[in-house]
């Protein structure tokens, strides 16, 4: 079965995962399997004046839709081209009188679009939003509950003059929401900003060892190979971040996704040993790593409390005596050293410290070297920020040689057209001509450094983040 633009995939039944995408070809790194545009997305609530609702870009200055002042967009050309999209939502805004959360306009934009286009198979797209899962029957009494408020609140912003959906089916369309929403990021791949529904990405099952990755670019997503696929091979991403032991993986999955995993990683427990990886030297009691393990949990929950209040310099301190605690128990590859040294790394770079932020931050890639696929994206992002510290701390080389390492990891990743890739070739260039003036003369270099940065504000990293980077399909946590 292929469909225009689809001509790489087929859909075919998985065993024991119901339906998933085979390539009909081979592929190699880098590959762009396919590329789809949603089927309808919205940008988040709390996002909605400061990005582009028709190409999710950030941006200082957007013009505001003149009829129900809610719509923003970059110029003339993306008002334009959202028109079709919002002509019913610009209508029953302003009969409602205020906005609904992001859930329900997403749902009303699902059902505007089968309202004009029938709720058949559209262009391009190799299953229906009718075909979809919705997992409404696995859904807990919370679960239950808050779908009842949303349908409650749809038939509300819904206008009497559209299509009249039954109960089930509008339960369908929140149900396909909740467990095939798709994190949509700004342009530079760094913020989440809203999310969408893209029928043929759904079919793609999981894996928690993927051959495949996907990225939002360009306002389409593309699914990428991050290795050679052969002839037949069935495609798989990620839906979580692989950085935790296969039993908090496979509940996780279970609680966002309803299915167990079967993935080989998980059947096998592969690399578990190194998430909980402890000293070897002398090794210590299974009593002492228990207790480090709930003093560890202690402090990130303290830490999270420290974080949301902008308080980092007590986060860089709970963080410091942890790790203090944690040097003669856990190995560097420990999931929960790993977790506090991503932080104090983050933390510190925002505090511009970059001298003990950089000691942080190799270590940290130096454990995520060990656990993750060398072409995953997460880590290449992880090694773009230690290169980026490294630099700032005037670790020439070491800053140079992470930043050329995630340069080569999201060329796959992300491709050579995305902004991340070509901000981190820019870097590349200007790290490379810093080094080859270094090797001449360190002397020299260190002066006209010095002189640099005291005539231009220095690039500063970005406020941490309060919330965790954003994962790649879009669930209630």
């Amino acid at each position: 079965m292929t469909i225009g633009g689809m001509e790489n995939v087929e859909v075919f039944t998985a065993e024991g995962k119901g339906r998933g995408l085979k390539a009909t070809k081979e592929f190699c790194a880098a590959d762009i399997i396919f590329a789809e545009r949603a089927y309808s997305a919205v940008v988040f609530d709390s996002l909605v004046n400061v990005v582009c609702h028709t190409c999710f870009k950030r941006q200082e200055k957007l013009h505001r839709c003149g009829q129900c002042k809610f719509a923003h967009y970059c110029d003339r050309t993306c008002q334009k081209d959202a028109w079709l999209n919002h002509k019913n939502e610009c209508s029953a805004i302003k009969r409602y009188g205020k906005v609904p959360n992001e859930n329900i306009r997403l749902a009303a934009r699902i059902m505007w679009r089968v309202e004009r286009e029938g709720s058949g198979l559209t262009e391009g797209c190799l299953v229906s939003v009718d075909d979809l899962q919705n997992h409404v029957e696995h859904f807990g009494e919370e679960e239950q509950k808050e779908l009842r408020l949303d349908v409650d609140m749809f038939l509300q912003y819904w206008p009497p003059q559209s299509q009249q959906f039954s109960m089930q089916y509008i339960s369908h369309i929140f149900g396909v929401i909740n467990c095939n929403g798709f994190t949509l990021s700004d342009q530079r791949g760094l913020q989440a900003v809203g999310v969408g529904v893209f029928p043929n990405l759904a079919l793609v099952n999981h894996d928690c060892w993927p051959n495949c990755t996907v990225i939002f670019n360009n306002g389409k997503i593309e699914l990428r190979a991050l290795g050679k696929i052969s002839e037949g091979e069935e495609l798989t991403v990620s839906y979580i971040d692989f950085l935790n032991v296969s039993e908090e993986r496979k509940k996780q999955l279970k609680r966002q996704y309803y299915f167990d995993c079967t993935c080989e990683h998980c059947q096998k427990g592969l690399k578990d040993d190194l998430f909980l990886g402890v000293k070897d030297n002398p090794k210590p009691s299974q009593e002492v790593v228990k207790e480090m393990i709930q003093f560890s949990k202690d402090t990130l929950e303290k830490i999270d409390k420290a974080r949301s209040e902008g308080l980092y310099h007590e986060v860089v301190k709970l963080c410091r005596e942890c790790l203090q605690k944690q040097e003669p128990v856990f190995a560097d590859t420990n999931i929960y050293t790993l977790r506090l040294l991503s932080i104090v790394s983050e933390v510190l770079s925002y505090l511009q410290a970059f001298e003990e932020a950089s000691h942080y931050a190799r270590r940290m890639v130096d454990g995520y070297m060990k656990l993750y696929h060398h072409n995953n994206a997460q880590l290449g992002m992880a090694i773009m920020r230690a290169g980026l510290t490294n630099w700032h701390a005037g670790n020439i080389e070491v800053g140079h040689g992470m930043i050329c390492k995630a340069y080569a990891i999201l060329l796959v990743t992300h491709g050579p057209s995305h902004p991340i890739t070509k901000d981190l070739e820019a870097m590349r260039m200007q790290t490379e001509m810093e080094l080859r003036m270094f090797r001449q003369n360190e002397f020299m270099y260190h002066k006209m450094r010095e002189a640099a940065l005291n005539n231009q504000p220095m690039q500063v990293m970005a406020e941490p983040s309060k919330e965790p980077a954003p994962a790649l399909f879009h669930k209630k946590q």
